[in-house]
């Protein structure tokens, strides 16, 4: 009888961990998915963008 109720304990904690998870991971997809809303939005703004992700050019040429 000792075993049986050790292993209800075990589940229990087991479906709990596998609950909190499942949370943390929607958590995660969820802000992914305000950052993409966020940016694609900053897409249309009729000002553009302040940040662009292409590298500028240097000023002045390198020395050799």
């Amino acid at each position: 009888m000792f075993e049986y109720e050790l292993q209800q304990i075990r589940s229990a904690e087991l479906i709990r961990e596998a609950q909190n998870h499942r949370m943390a991971r929607e958590a995660i997809r969820s802000r992914r998915a305000v950052r993409r809303a966020a940016r694609e939005s900053a897409g249309n703004d009729p000002e553009g963008q302040a940040h662009s992700r292409r590298h500028r050019r240097h000023r002045f040429a390198r020395v050799a």
